[in-house]
């Protein structure tokens, strides 16, 4: 059975990977994340895992590349300087279907920034930081029990997928101490990759069976694996045809675009008869829940909706629980503006506005109200 433990966030993200299956991790220490790898140097080598100090973050996503390939499930943990070393490296996991998990554990920026303060400027980071046409999934926890729940499910979307995933938390989330119920992987789903299972010599490393994902072997398996960062075939081998580029680059796409509804994942609070519902993610969507509950002491009908999903954006979700009298939304977040831009790409017809704050510190409840005033009048 599992144990209730009082964590950090950052300790309960490596509780979950731990719980999910994972046995590797290679990181390099940056504030506000070290507590990760701290916490995966003393949780992995009792289960049988390894953890690997790296001399840098492109190294430490190669090296949780290679793990994954090796068959062990794999992470890592950084910020958002840290975040941008590894995009070369996170683009060659898209491409070769890598199964891994990236905890970003977001600061000010940008470039070295507010090394040791609040905010959440990684949201485009993490959708679009690595380059060429692609798609990635992105979980944002909200407590420290989800840094922990929130991480077994990247696993196993990662898993499911066979993709990167990243779970984007902040500086606060990462440091806040909350009781957590630590399961057992007993009590969990835990989603394991799919392995091949014909002959050997029919095998084709980036062949999708029918859901659109190939089944993936590991090296030194009786199957031989290919893994190819270029442009390339179902056999592994470089394929630079015009008809494989737009078939492959569709799949890789589809694969997690298409099923938006299993990934996507939302939390609603007093949205049944909300005229104005505040959007938001991380420590921001605790604020923004206080200030719902202040709003309506006031007779202000608001409501708030939290996204567990961060990418890809979680639109039919949110579309579901907006009802017909839903006049405007207000996107919370500690950055000059970043996914409010999704959030008026896909809801034109309605009035978006934006609440946002870059100064280091936590957006509060009470400033969310007073922007909440001003936009309901």
């Amino acid at each position: 059975m599992g144990k209730i433990k009082f964590l950090q966030g950052n300790y309960a993200c490596c509780e979950g990977a731990v719980a999910a299956g994972a046995r590797f991790y290679a990181g390099y220490p940056i504030t506000p994340s070290s507590e990760v790898a701290q916490a995966a140097s003393e949780m992995l080598p009792p289960v049988g895992g390894y953890y690997v100090q790296m001399e840098d973050e492109i190294a430490s996503m190669a090296a949780i590349v290679g793990a994954s390939l090796s068959g062990l499930k794999s992470f890592t943990a950084t910020s958002g300087p840290g975040l941008s070393l590894m995009q070369e490296n996170l683009g060659m996991a898209i491409m070769g279907e890598v199964p891994c998990v990236i905890i970003d554990v977001a600061r000010g920026g940008p470039s070295t920034g507010l090394a040791t303060k609040q905010a959440q400027g990684d949201v485009m980071n993490c959708r679009w930081g690595t380059h060429g046409d692609h798609t990635i999934i992105v979980v944002t926890p909200s407590s420290v029990q989800e840094c922990f729940d929130l991480t077994v499910r990247a696993f196993n979307l990662s898993e499911k997928y066979r993709t990167p995933v990243i779970v984007l938390t902040d500086k606060t989330i990462g440091h806040l101490r909350e009781k957590v119920d630590v399961k057992d992987p007993s009590e969990l789903e835990i989603v394991d990759r799919k392995k091949p299972t014909g002959p050997p010599e029919d095998y084709k490393p980036y062949r999708p069976d029918a859901d659109g994902i190939p089944p993936l072997a590991a090296y030194g398996d009786r199957h031989l694996l290919r893994i190819n960062s270029s442009m390339h075939g179902e056999e592994g081998f470089i394929n630079q045809s015009p008809q494989n580029a737009t078939a492959l680059n569709t799949r890789l796409y589809d694969k997690i675009e298409n099923n938006i509804m299993d990934i996507g994942q939302i939390k609603t609070f007093q949205t049944e008869d909300a005229e104005t519902v505040i959007i938001s993610f991380g420590i921001s969507a605790r604020s923004a829940a206080r200030a719902v509950t202040l709003a309506r002491q006031e007779g202000i009908k608001a409501g708030a909706i939290q996204l567990q999903t961060l990418w890809p954006f979680p639109a039919p979700h949110i579309k579901e629980v907006l009802g017909p009298q839903v006049r405007r939304l207000l996107v919370a977040e500690m950055n000059m503006g970043q996914l409010i831009l999704e959030v008026e790409r896909v809801f034109k017809g309605l009035d978006v506005y934006g609440v946002n704050k870059w100064s280091g510190e936590d957006l509060l409840p009470r400033e969310i109200l007073v922007r909440l005033k001003e936009v309901s009048k």
